[in-house]
């Protein structure tokens, strides 16, 4: 496979927030310095929510993939993502992902097969193979419709 590129502009709005959007996309997204930082804006996406959700959608996408290689039947899937801002070494880091995965299978006999997917998911995630943050998955199957 040959590399691929994928384009985001930014540009600065007012104040501390900006406009991100993408050649490739039709939507655009507002983006701010969080409320943690002098001046930072309340309600708008940051930079921190985005690495967060970069994690989390791409354990999201592979974990589909794969499920779908492994003929894994599920109803749903949810991840709910914590990313941990820290300071190390006098600089600020995303220090860990926290991603609480819920797969909903209908059948028992499926659990064993959910599990090793999600692992694997977990293991091939590009972006959290991409980064030093430490990625933590607490995942939960449950059986349901």
């Amino acid at each position: 496979m040959e590399a691929h590129f994928y384009n985001v502009d930014i540009k600065w709005k007012n104040g501390r927030t900006g406009e991100m959007t993408s050649p490739e996309l039709t939507t655009a997204v507002e983006i701010a310095t969080p409320p943690q930082f002098p001046s930072g804006v309340e309600g708008i996406w940051s930079p921190e929510h985005l690495f967060t959700a970069a994690v989390a959608s791409c354990l999201m996408t592979t974990f589909l993939a794969i499920a779908e290689n492994s003929k894994l039947e599920f109803s749903d899937f949810t991840c709910k993502s914590s990313g941990k801002l820290d300071r190390t070494d006098g600089k600020f880091l995303m220090t860990e992902v926290i991603l609480e995965t819920t797969v909903v299978i209908t059948h028992e006999e499926d659990r064993t097969k959910a599990e090793r997917v999600l692992q694997k998911s977990e293991a091939n995630c590009l972006i959290s193979n991409s980064v030093n943050s430490k990625i933590t998955m607490v995942p939960n199957i449950v059986i349901g419709q």
